[in-house]
This record gives structure tokens, C-alpha cells and sequence, in this order.
């Protein structure tokens, strides 16, 4: 029983850094990219079988997805810190209390959102401008979709409780097996039923509940503090108190983020079918980045919650310069690949030349941005760690939100470039700011 409980948990307080980091973020950069490419997947299947309105109608959801979704996977990050700290000081009946409390919470969250969803979809995707061609298809996609809101969020807190003692493995197989249930189901639906993006949404609801499912179960056959009782469930005041203060911050970071990227997309949107199609492609490109560096923004948040738990603020230090290397350099990397072979990469998704000039000069412009956009996650994740997440909404919405009457000003001159050199240009900004920060706060802890 202790050896299987040991063989999935990651001592992130002792023992060498790299190693540590190393071991924690691959299998978790891992879970990211192949949530990714089936994401691709789906794009691809819908783009090659179902036109460019179908793909449009699946690209553009998204943002919308991700606003009404913010705040609760913002809890889910007050969630892991709360029980990686406690693990952290051996305190594990507060560590039981948070697993319930946070399962609880994910659950009712998931039923509130598929509620809000199903019902206010096309009204949503009317105030987004989403074109007159996609709109119909979009509600329908979006109808679906958020019927699978309880697993989403049973598997977003469920995981990250996993996460928080440093098992990232398990969530890897439980991704494959439902992204490999839903690239199956996609085929089946899209190209032998000929059901469209009503297809699309099904087959990931459908996946959404397989994981949801395998996490549950996982936690429910766990042999230490994190073992879920589902007859136990409730919500602890003090822990969920706990939770909201470090939750709240980070979830409405999201919300400024996730809202300004549905402005954003309501005025690519305004441009036409095309671009709307070319822009998701490009988008769901870049998001390969973003999720990979997620898996560093995630390993900081548990390695910093564990060591700052336990006292050891040396380590916590230690521990982030090794994330920054690492991340820097891929930064610089995947730069150089989007700004030198962006038309290789947009042809992966598109024969249409149109759509294709779209995607390039997305990949072109956002490819200046990326290496300070992956040290921004990362810091942004050893900030949340240490339980400074308002330090990090204030800054986040503050350069966020210029994005807004940033992209409005470069549009009137650049026309569409000027949207993305906005994205871009504050990406690069919030880099620099969060790292100073960091660097000011750690020395402040340890003088």
C-alpha cells in the first residue's frame, strides 16, 4: 500500500532541482501537447471534411469558452496550493479536508456552468459579432460542448490535487485514453455520420467524462491524504476560505485575460469567415506554446507551494532559475520556428490561399512575443506559489486590459497585423515586469 502511495508521488523538497522539475514538468508539458493535437485533430478533421464555416464555427468558441470558465479554473490553482503546502508541512488531515472540499466545489461549479451555457449560447455568441455563416453552428458546438462542464471541472480540480503532490503521470494516461476516445469518435461522427460540428462537440463532451471519470476513481483508490470518501463530500469553511484567497485572484486573471481575448476575437471576427478560420488555425498553432509552457507555469506552482510549506525559501529560489533557463531558451526557440517557417506550419491546416496568408502573418507577429510569454507563465506560477496571486492579477489585468485600446489604436493603421502586434507587445512587456518582480520578492523573504 506505501509503496504503491510513493510511487506516484514526487518529493519536490529534497533532492536535485533539475531533476525534480524535469520529472515533474515532462510528463505534464506531455498531457499539454497531446491535449493539443487532438485539439488539432479536430480542427483538421472539421477543416478537411466540413468546410471553412464548420471550422470557423469550432475556432471561435474558444475565447468565449475560456472567459466562462476562468474563474473556476483559477480556484483550482488555489486548490493545488493549498493542498501542496499543507503536504509540504505534513499536515495531512488539512489535506483531506481540501481534496473534499475542492471535488465538492468543482462539481456544482460544472453543473452552474452547463446550466449558464446551454441556455445563453447564442445570445453569447451574438454580443462576440460571431458572422452571420458560423453563428448557427457555433451555438449548436457551444449547446453540446458545455453539457460536459461537470467533467471539465471534475477533472481540472481532480488533477490538480494529483499535481500538487507531484504526480503528473497519471493524468497523462487518463488524457490519452480520452483524447484517444475523442479523435475516434471525431472520424466516426464527422466522416461516417456526416454530423458536423454537432459531431466535434459530442465527441469531446463525451472524452470530457471518460477523464473526469479515470481522475474520480484515481482518487478514490488513493492510499494517502488525498483519498476521496464521495459520501464525505463537503465543503470545509476554513479550507474553502483558504482557497477563494488564493483562488479568487488567479480566476479573475483569467476572467481580464479570457475577456479580453473575446474582444479580441469579436473584432477578428468582424473581418469575415476567412479570417476568422485562418486566425483559429494560427491560434490553435501557438497554443502548442502556451500549453507547454503551462506544464512550467504548473511545476512552479507545485514545486513553490511544497518548499515554501516546508520553510525552504533557498530552494524555492533555486528552483526558479532553473525554470527560467529552461523555458527562455525554448522561448528563443520557437520564435525563430514561427518567424522563419510560419507558411510550412499554415499549410498543415489549410489549402486555401487566402486562409493561409492569415495564418502566416498571425505566426509571424506573435512569434516575437513568445519567449517572454513563456517567462511570464512560468513567473506568474512561482508567484501564485508562494500565495502572491493578487500581486500577480493586479499586474496581469493592468497590461491585459491595454490590450483592448491598444489593438483598437494599431488596427486603424495596420488593419489586422495591428490586432496581434497589440498581443504581442504586451506579452513582451508583462515578461520583463513579472520577472523583476519575482526576483524583488524573493529577495525581500530572504534579507
Amino acid at each position: 500500500m506505501i509503496r504503491t502511495k510513493k510511487r506516484h508521488q514526487l518529493d519536490m523538497c529534497h533532492g536535485s532541482l533539475a531533476d525534480k522539475i524535469l520529472l515533474f514538468a515532462i510528463p505534464l508539458m506531455a498531457s499539454s501537447m497531446l491535449q493539443l493535437l487532438f485539439n488539432a485533430a479536430d480542427v483538421i478533421v472539421v477543416g478537411r471534411f466540413a468546410g471553412k464555416e464548420s471550422l470557423a464555427a469550432v475556432g471561435s468558441p474558444p475565447s468565449l469558452i475560456n472567459l466562462l470558465v476562468a474563474l473556476f479554473v483559477g480556484l483550482s490553482v488555489g486548490s493545488n496550493v493549498v493542498v501542496a503546502r499543507n503536504l509540504g508541512g505534513k499536515r495531512h488531515d488539512m489535506v483531506g479536508r481540501a481534496v473534499h472540499t475542492s471535488i465538492l466545489m468543482a462539481l456544482v461549479s460544472g453543473a452552474i456552468l452547463a446550466v449558464f451555457g446551454f441556455f445563453a449560447a447564442r445570445q453569447l455568441l451574438v454580443w462576440m459579432s460571431s458572422p452571420a455563416d458560423v453563428i448557427d453552428k457555433s451555438a449548436i458546438y457551444l449547446r453540446i460542448y458545455f453539457l460536459g462542464m461537470p467533467a471539465t471541472m471534475a477533472y481540472n480540480f481532480g488533477a490538480a490535487i494529483l499535481r500538487a503532490q507531484g504526480d503528473t503521470k497519471r493524468p497523462l494516461y487518463f488524457l490519452i485514453i480520452a483524447g484517444v476516445v475523442n479523435v475516434i469518435l471525431n472520424l466516426i461522427s464527422v466522416i461516417l455520420l456526416n454530423m458536423d460540428v454537432a459531431g466535434v462537440a459530442l465527441a469531446t463532451t463525451i472524452s470530457q467524462y471518460v477523464s473526469a471519470g479515470l481522475v474520480i476513481l484515481c482518487l478514490t483508490k488513493e492510499d494517502g491524504p488525498l483519498r476521496l470518501n464521495l459520501k464525505a463530500m463537503k465543503l470545509d469553511r476554513h479550507i474553502l476560505g483558504q482557497i477563494l484567497e488564493i483562488g479568487l485572484p488567479a480566476g479573475f486573471q483569467g476572467i481580464v485575460f479570457s475577456l479580453s481575448n473575446v474582444l479580441i476575437q469579436s473584432s477578428i471576427n468582424s473581418f469575415g469567415s476567412t479570417v476568422v478560420a485562418g486566425s483559429a488555425a494560427a491560434g490553435n498553432i501557438e497554443n502548442f506554446v502556451y500549453q507547454a509552457m503551462n506544464a512550467f507555469y504548473q511545476t512552479n506552482l507545485t514545486f513553490t507551494g511544497q518548499n515554501y510549506g516546508a520553510g525552504e525559501k533557498e530552494r524555492v529560489r533555486k528552483g526558479y532559475h532553473v525554470s527560467l533557463w529552461t523555458v527562455g531558451l525554448w522561448g528563443i526557440l520557437v520564435s525563430a520556428i514561427f518567424i522563419c517557417f510560419p507558411g510550412a506550419i499554415a499549410d498543415v491546416f489549410f489549402h486555401e490561399p487566402k486562409a493561409v496568408e492569415i495564418a502566416i502573418g498571425y505566426l509571424v507577429i506573435i512569434g516575437f512575443g513568445e519567449a517572454f510569454m513563456c517567462v511570464e507563465l512560468t513567473t506568474i506560477g512561482a508567484l501564485s506559489g508562494l500565495g502572491r496571486t493578487r500581486l500577480c492579477s493586479v499586474i496581469s489585468v493592468a497590461f491585459t486590459s491595454a490590450r483592448i485600446p491598444l489593438a483598437v489604436i494599431l488596427s486603424e493603421s495596420m488593419g489586422l497585423h495591428g490586432i496581434w502586434w497589440a498581443l504581442t507587445s504586451t506579452s513582451v512587456v508583462k515578461g520583463i515586469i513579472f520577472t523583476c518582480t519575482f526576483f524583488w520578492i524573493m529577495r525581500k523573504k530572504t534579507s
